[in-house]
């Protein structure tokens, strides 16, 4: 396909995007760089030069995103402010408790659960420590759902509104609550102090927000908030897993690093590894989505059976990932109950199909936008995935003196990875479009899924650091 010329003088007219910039951009620019160099300030004691380099770089990272992508200013903006909110009332509780004699867990459970007649110190108890904050960001996602789907079902434009003001806000709690949580880990103990990315219920906080974060991404860029509903349900399900896991294992208590993860690697490997799976996910949702919709305009019983038999096998991995650790002397009962979730699935689907069929095609997101935002989440996960998984095999080098070493963790990432590059291979040089992708997009999940938490609980390993 040529270039006119027209088109090419348009193109060398064109301002770069550097001259473009407002002075509101590089005033922004400035209060992220003094931020940066103030948590240098203070805090360079407890970094070495790669920590340094990490810091400076995610700085950096975030001047470019708030430049590139201006509604996350105000998030950044949000989070800056409660945290520091959060540090400022918090820490010199702590610490004139800790001078009374008392242990630094004991202190920071304390401020966490004062009586309610203690009206000074409300902020400890329901909204500024780590747990405060991330049951907001629970329960605003699965309320965020439930109101997507409103909108969905009546085309309501305020529903829309409601609930992408709580998806903004329970995303914002949600990063309160880990940066909170980062710094509480310093208060126990300045040893015990670390990112927290180190445990399946750190990482399922870290899976929520930045599902939502992508989802925000393009439901503005798209202009479009029938997405929300499904893309939603999987972080609901995540908040749900985090829920039991918090109440039923006393998860979300802070422990000391295991020696393994001790390194400035995990502050990059691991997020990057996220950004990845939230990509995937979301792009598994609207899969399924895509399916739904397709279903409810042409009904096809082989696609039925195919959507139950993928629907049984996400019933039975969820409940073997929730049960299998405990105990498999139960295998009738969990197989018995994972039927009896297959079976209300089953009705929701139908009842999905024919509420898409009540709601019509003018009210529904069109099927070539979904394929389309599926492609460019796929493509937005493949290529962090790949960033993770090679920080990963240099953190393995150093750990353990070879780059792979065929770990199971390590080989279902191979899996996760080809299966990816497959899907965008099929995408972008053989044509392949729409329902056969859409159906790939959703067994990536299970297969991605597996990869995540499968393997930690039913393979030994050297990446053995999350089981339940």
């Amino acid at each position: 396909m040529s270039v006119t010329n027209e088109v090419m003088h348009d193109d060398l007219k064109r301002e770069s995007f550097i001259k473009n910039l407002s002075i509101v951009d590089w005033a922004f620019a400035a209060f992220v760089a003094y931020g940066t160099v103030y948590t240098y300030h203070l805090y360079s004691y407890l970094m070495d030069g790669y920590e340094v380099g990490i810091l400076f770089g995610t700085g950096l990272s975030l001047i470019v995103l708030g430049w590139w992508w201006k509604p996350s200013r105000m998030l950044m903006a949000a989070i800056a402010f409660l945290s520091l909110i959060a540090v400022y009332l918090y820490e010199p509780a702590v610490m004139a408790l800790k001078e009374k004699g008392m242990s630094a867990p004991d202190a920071i459970s304390a401020l966490s659960s004062l009586s309610d007649k203690e009206n000074s110190k409300f902020l400890f108890k329901y909204f500024i420590s780590s747990t405060s904050a991330i049951m907001w960001m629970s329960a605003l996602y699965i309320m965020a759902t439930f109101v997507y789907f409103y909108h969905l079902a009546l085309q309501n434009v305020y529903a829309g509104k409601v609930a992408t003001a709580m998806t903004w806000t329970a995303t914002t709690m949600g990063f309160v609550g880990l940066m909170v949580r980062w710094r509480e880990s310093y208060l126990l103990s300045p040893d015990m102090g670390h990112i927290p990315v180190s445990n399946l219920y750190e990482v399922f906080i870290l899976f929520a927000i930045v599902t939502g974060l992508i989802y925000l991404f393009y439901e503005r860029k798209y202009k479009t908030k029938t997405m929300g509903g499904f893309v939603l349900l999987v972080i609901s399900a995540a908040v749900g897993f985090l829920l039991w896991y918090h109440f039923s294992k006393g998860a979300h208590e802070i422990a000391p690093l295991v020696p393994a993860l001790q390194s400035y690697w995990m502050k990059i490997h691991v997020p990057a590894n996220f950004i990845g799976y939230g990509a995937f996910a979301l792009a598994a949702m609207l899969g399924m989505f895509f399916l739904f919709i397709e279903q409810a305009r042409t009904p096809n019983i082989s696609n039925q059976v195919i959507a139950q038999l993928l629907i049984f096998m996400i019933a039975m991995l969820t409940f073997l990932a929730q049960f299998g650790a405990d105990s498999f002397s139960t295998v009738g009962l969990n197989f018995a109950y994972a039927l009896a979730v297959c079976a209300v699935f089953w009705v929701l689907g139908f009842g999905i199909v024919r509420a898409m069929r009540l709601i019509g095609d003018s009210n529904l997101p069109k099927l070539d936008m979904l394929d389309d935002v599926m492609h460019k989440s796929i493509a937005l996960g493949f290529g962090f995935f790949t960033i993770a998984t090679v920080l990963g095999a240099a953190w393995a080098a150093e750990a353990w003196g070879g780059y792979w070493s065929w770990d199971p963790k390590e080989v279902w990432a191979l899996i996760v990875w080809l299966n990816y590059a497959a899907w965008l291979h099929m995408r972008l040089m053989k044509g392949l479009r729409g329902t056969p992708l859409a159906w790939w997009a959703v067994v990536g999940l299970l297969i991605t899924t597996f990869a995540f938490i499968g393997v930690n609980i039913f393979l030994s390993g050297l990446h053995a650091y999350g089981e339940l």
